[in-house]
């Protein structure tokens, strides 16, 4: 039906952008603090960036993105996530020229087809943080603290921080070989994806959700016991941070992420509460990305937060903060003549920076005012030919059930001496 959105989308509805204007603040304040400087990409991107950027294997290339031939014939993919595209974004832009370590964030639509469920959609929005161009430890850290100290920000509580390091392409053919070994007699237990992902890439097996519960993953060799001794340093030293600023951490040696490019450091936030869709939050280093892409080995590090899921969390924990309303005065038209100085005076309210409304179907003073009070204005504008001829109106407190009479000329500093007297006393 064309009265019906796709599948797997949502409208944002005027009751609930003030969450998600909220939110966007948190964003906007917390990067801004850390350093980090919004970039802005296209929706759609040249396929083939996501192909080589998050690997072919994954169940993201194999089966979940957005993908067709636009009228040139060329296969465009609606992003399906942002660290691709930002990174070609930043090597077409030439960022790294302006310093050594280039500190992004972006908020944006991302796009996925998969079963829409609560807190993933079809189309879904997210949050995400990449720091290019720096190898030390102690950026992984940071990437980690903004993450948690973003969440804790809006005052979620029952978070749970994993970290894993899934090593380099040094010691990873190791690891690979290890889980080669490990499951090569036990093709016949795991699924299809799983004996897809056998000779492409293992690793893809830890991360298989139809596969999880099964009793002998348990025992499948760790990464972290394959580790060279370089990555073995790093992931000690990113602990040493994060211990030393007092962030608690679970070491999870099956978290290897869900996108080919991490390297090293490996994180996932969880929301326990959410259930099957726990996870808030997750990213890692990806240090051989950039030259993957096209451009020089570059080291990098970022994660994305999936907004919905922090949204569903913040209202099971009763944390969306109450909105105020967008109108402050109402201003009530009587009669004919009336209707022009009010739609005046509504613009001069207006100028002066109070959020102001009226009704322009010229119905009765009964309706005007259910109105107001529906619209929950805290002051009402009283005009009818009896005020225009004293050039006064009668202005009315709604919340005090209180009015009186108040000169055309003076109503507008009047009223913005009230309102910014009842911000003050909110605030107090």
């Amino acid at each position: 039906m064309l009265t019906n959105a796709p599948r797997g989308t949502k409208d944002i509805l005027p009751d609930s952008v003030g969450d998600w204007t909220y939110v966007e603040e948190k964003i906007r304040d917390i990067c801004a603090r850390y350093g980090y400087k919004e970039i802005r990409t296209p929706v759609f991107e040249h396929t083939e960036l996501f192909q080589r950027g998050i690997g072919e294997g994954t169940d993201v290339v194999d089966k979940e993105m957005y993908t067709f031939l636009d009228k040139g014939g060329r296969s465009i993919t609606l992003r399906p996530e942002n660290t691709a595209a930002a990174v070609r974004a930043y090597l077409q832009n030439k960022l790294y020229a302006d310093n050594a370590l280039t500190k992004l964030f972006y908020i944006g639509s991302m796009f996925r087809h998969d079963r829409p469920q609560a807190g993933r959609m079809r189309e879904f929005h997210q949050f995400g943080v990449e720091a290019l161009g720096e190898e030390s430890p102690a950026v992984d850290a940071e990437v980690i603290l903004l993450a948690v100290n973003f969440l804790k920000s809006l005052g979620l509580s029952d978070l749970k921080l994993s970290l894993n390091s899934v090593g380099c392409p040094k010691c990873r053919p190791m690891y690979r070989k290890a889980l080669q070994d490990f499951f090569r007699d036990k093709l016949g237990e795991l699924c299809k994806d799983c004996n897809d992902r056998f000779e492409r890439n293992p690793l893809r097996i830890l991360d298989c959700k139809a596969d999880a519960d099964k009793e002998f993953m348990k025992d499948a060799p760790k990464v972290t016991d394959c580790l060279c001794d370089e990555c073995k340093a790093h992931f000690d030293e990113v602990q040493r941070y994060l211990k030393d600023v007092g962030v608690e951490f679970e070491l999870d040696p099956r978290l290897v992420r869900g996108l080919d490019y991490y390297t090293k450091t490996a994180f996932e936030i969880k929301y326990a509460p959410l259930g099957a869709q726990s996870a808030v939050a997750g990213g890692g280093r990806y240090d051989g990305l950039i030259e993957e892409i096209g451009g020089n080995p570059t080291p990098a590090v970022g994660f994305a937060v999936g907004l919905e899921r922090v949204l569903l969390a913040l209202e099971k924990q009763g944390l969306l903060p109450e909105h105020a309303s967008p109108t402050e005065v109402f201003v009530v038209a009587l009669g004919e003549e009336a209707r022009l100085p009010a739609f005046q005076l509504l613009e001069k309210l207006r100028d002066a920076g109070l959020k102001a409304a009226m009704d322009y179907a010229g119905r009765s003073m009964k309706a005007q005012m259910k109105q107001a009070n529906k619209s929950a204005a805290r002051f009402a504008i009283i005009m009818g030919e009896d005020e225009i001829k004293e050039s006064v109106v009668m202005l009315k407190d709604m919340e005090k059930s209180e009015q009186q009479k108040v000169s055309i000329d003076d109503i507008v500093n009047k009223l913005i001496t009230e309102v910014k007297g009842s911000w003050k006393h909110c605030k107090e």
